[in-house]
C-alpha cells in the first residue's frame, strides 16, 4: 500500500501564508503526478494544483497567483506553499498521488487523511 502524510493546516488569519507538506511513503514503484484537492462544508472536492512527475503544473483558478506546488521526486514529497490566504480557503485540502506499485500494476490515486485549513477574517 501507499500512505500519504499530510501536515501543516492550522488558523491563520486573511491576508496570511501556510505551507502543507505531503509525504508518500510505502510500496510505491513510481508516483506520477502529485497533488492537493480541498473540500469545504457543503461542497464538492476540488482540485486547488498538481504537478507531473516532470514538473508541469495545473492550478484551479481561485488559487492562482497566490498558491505555489512544489515536489522532491527522490523523497516522494509535495508542498503547497499557500499565500494571501482569504476565508473562501478554509477547507480540508487533501493531498493524492497517482502511482503504481510494480512495473505490471496500474496507476492508482491514493489519499492522504486530510489537514484542516482555516482563515478568519
Amino acid at each position: 500500500q501507499v500512505q500519504l502524510v499530510e501536515s501543516g493546516g492550522g488558523l491563520v488569519q486573511a491576508g496570511e501564508s501556510l505551507r502543507l507538506s505531503c509525504a508518500a511513503s510505502g510500496s510505491i514503484f513510481s508516483i506520477n503526478a502529485m497533488g492537493w484537492y480541498r473540500q469545504a462544508p457543503g461542497k464538492q472536492r476540488e482540485l486547488v494544483a498538481r504537478i507531473s512527475s516532470r514538473g508541469n503544473t495545473n492550478y484551479a483558478d481561485s488559487v492562482k497567483g497566490r498558491f505555489t506546488i512544489s515536489r522532491d521526486n527522490r523523497k516522494n514529497t509535495v508542498a503547497l506553499q499557500m499565500n494571501s490566504l482569504n476565508t473562501e480557503d478554509t477547507a480540508v485540502y487533501y493531498c493524492y498521488c497517482y502511482a503504481r506499485q510494480s512495473a505490471s500494476t496500474y496507476y492508482v490515486d491514493y489519499w492522504g487523511q486530510g489537514t484542516q485549513v482555516t482563515v478568519s477574517s
